[in-house]
């Protein structure tokens, strides 16, 4: 996985390639029961509360720590999500009116998929507190759990 995080720049820009099709990629990123199971770092267990994958769809999902508090995200999605990209808000409910928009590319070759994602941000300050908050750990975390999936569902596929 690279992750990009230019010096002056308000973006952060995640490429990783998988082991499976581009389709399987949209799978976990629009389906509520697979969503939750790769996305975010393993000390927090994730609800998906809202997923309406269309245009102008919102979505949101809580993470919950061990003691129970609750972390909310939710954001729009632009243009009609595809296997070949989808583009969200993204805000933390922590933080309001401190909006993120990412464009989540998959490209897919000889059954290699790279997924691409470009996080804009605000402003500048915004990225960098977003990369101070250790972003990068949980992305890690997010990523390898999603090959885990994507892997496993690659393999129920070819054996179906």
């Amino acid at each position: 996985m690279k992750v990009i995080a230019e010096l002056g720049l308000p973006q952060v820009i995640i490429t990783r390639e998988f082991a499976a099709p581009r389709e399987l990629l949209f799978r976990a990123y629009t389906e509520p029961e697979l969503l939750a199971r790769w996305l975010g770092p393993d000390s927090l267990t994730l609800t998906v509360n809202q997923l309406d994958v269309r245009h102008g769809g919102r979505w949101r999902w809580t993470h919950y720590d061990a003691d129970g508090k609750g972390y909310v995200f939710h954001g729009l999605y632009h243009g009609t999500p595809s296997p070949e990209r989808i583009v969200q808000t993204y805000e933390f409910g922590e933080r309001p009116g401190h909006v993120y928009l990412n464009t989540i590319t998959f490209e897919e070759h000889d059954g290699t998929t790279t997924l691409r994602q470009n996080t804009v941000f605000q402003t500048v300050e915004e990225r960098d507190d977003y990369v101070r908050a250790d972003m990068e750990t949980g992305i890690r975390a997010s990523m390898a759990k999603l090959d885990d999936l994507v892997t496993r569902l690659a393999k129920e596929a070819r054996h179906a």
